[in-house]
């Protein structure tokens, strides 16, 4: 099981693309791993084939825990070499220290011989995790290269670094060097560096058809010279079909949690339990904002939502309020200079709340861009880890699914979530005249640790006069 991140310690084997016992070349997606938060997808570093997957589908494994057996394409694997293998495996140890510095606790195995210890420069461009890992293991950075941005080296290319070449049923060993590193500065996508490492395309002096000349994924594929298709693999065992009819009288289904799904409930079992929340609610006119919708739709055709005027509006509301734009640490309240608002997106898999970063400074056609690609990256699995964590403020919008009003639990460590029901025409006293109006219910959950009720009320006012005078909301 591979590892991202230094806070990860197991993931679930989703899928597996390939079949055991069928080769697959370098670049073919081999499996599908869930983490708390997203899928990775797991691509051949090599020509290769699994003589054996142990991990089954759905079920989760820890970290370095080994989940396939890898051989060569053509090795000719018995099964008693195979069961050897598995038998003499021993995990990677992939204890790192943790944030606070503390080191994980030593195993309770004998002590192996000290590493040899290596010089790392203070400026070489390595990651924390990766040189505390190189300098415990001894392990020498100088001819490796780095498969994080801009070349950094990674904890998992130096742990690969310090294991022996794997090589099952005598066959070659298996290259696991990142591919696309060898090529520099092209100009050229990633994607395009990868298809030409993988098909051997030299991309030297290449000009591309993109933008400025840089080299594309049709500029490698017109290059790549036609091969012979390969026979095509038998499918992978089906898993076991499941009976989706109502369970019968007195029965009970029983579903295991996804790990985002876990996730979900610790963060807001450990909310709910130890944060004091309180409530502030407001209704809100938002005609004015129709109103601008409409002129947004003649004028180009397509409108913000009304959600996005609502994180505009929130952030012009947390500029004016820093007291609100906050996370609690413990004794420690942090307050940001720009608002970072999260918004909930529902997903097959639970609920996630991407980023919407320095919304204070975005227009409402840039903020609907912005909340599109990350709800349609939500949807997907492909958010990154700083796409989804952190933020200082959010926002759970139910108003589609015709609920009224709702009161939300605090995304710790946050120190406030808005709650925003549907909009309802309503009669009103306007100017002492009974008029029609579109309200939408608001609820505004604090954390009293850092927010007091007065903070908490001058921000829904300042918020409401936004909302219903949205002449600054259109900057």
């Amino acid at each position: 099981m591979p590892k991202w991140g230094i806070e990860m310690t197991e993931g679930v084997v989703a899928e597996w693309m390939v079949a055991e016992g069928v080769p697959f070349k370098k670049g073919d997606l081999l499996a599908l791993i869930e983490t708390d938060k997203i899928t990775n997808e797991i691509e051949a570093e090599a020509d290769g084939m699994f003589p054996r997957l142990i991990a089954q589908q759905g079920n989760t494994y820890a970290v370095g825990e080994l989940i396939a057996v890898l051989a060569g394409p053509d090795d000719q694997v018995s099964a008693d070499e195979v069961d050897a293998f598995v038998a003499g495996f021993k995990p990677a140890d992939t204890k790192v220290a943790s944030k606070a510095g503390a080191a994980s606790p030593p195993p309770a195995t004998p002590e192996p011989e000290p590493a040899p210890q290596v010089a790392i420069a203070d400026d070489a461009n390595i990651s924390p995790a990766a040189r505390a890992f190189a300098q415990a293991n001894g392990v020498d950075i100088t001819a490796l290269t780095g498969s994080g941005p801009n070349g950094r080296l990674t904890f998992q290319d130096v742990q690969q670094a310090s294991l022996p070449p794997v090589a099952i049923g005598g066959g070659a060993a298996v290259d696991l060097t990142p591919v696309g590193n060898a090529l520099g500065e092209v100009f050229a996508s990633p994607l395009a560096k990868r298809l030409a490492v993988q098909h051997g395309v030299d991309l030297t002096g290449m000009t591309g058809t993109g933008p400025k000349g840089r080299i594309g994924k049709a500029d490698v594929l017109a290059k790549v010279k036609p091969v012979e298709a390969p026979a095509v693999a038998p499918p992978a065992p089906a898993p076991a079909a499941v009976d989706f009819a109502r369970p019968a009288a007195g029965s009970t289904e029983i579903v295991k949690m996804s790990p985002m799904r876990k996730a979900i409930a610790k963060a807001l079992s450990h909310s709910k339990s130890t944060i004091p929340h309180f409530y502030l609610r407001s209704a809100v006119r938002i005609d004015a904002i129709l109103g601008l919708r409409a002129q947004a739709k003649a004028a180009t055709g397509e409108a913000p939502s009304i959600n996005d005027y609502l994180v505009r509006a929130c952030a012009l509301a947390l500029a004016r309020h820093p007291d609100v734009n906050v996370q609690v640490h413990g004794d420690e309240i942090h307050r940001f200079a720009s608002a970072d608002i999260a918004v909930a997106v529902a997903t097959d898999k639970g609920l996630i709340t991407p980023i919407v970063k320095g919304a204070d400074t975005l227009s409402v056609a840039a903020i609907s861009r912005t909340v599109k690609a990350l709800a349609d990256k939500a949807r997907t699995g492909k958010l990154q880890p700083d796409e989804f964590q952190g933020g200082s403020f959010s926002i759970s919008n139910l108003g589609m699914f015709g609920i009224d009003q709702f009161d939300a639990i605090i995304n710790p460590p946050q120190g406030a979530i808005l709650a925003v029901g549907a909009g309802n025409r309503q009669p009103i006293e306007i100017g002492n005249a009974l008029a029609f109006a579109t309200i939408v219910q608001l609820s505004l959950s604090c954390d009293h640790r850092a927010i007091d009720g007065a903070v908490g009320a001058d921000f829904m006012r300042t918020l409401k006069g936004l909302i219903e005078e949205p002449t600054l909301l259109v900057g």
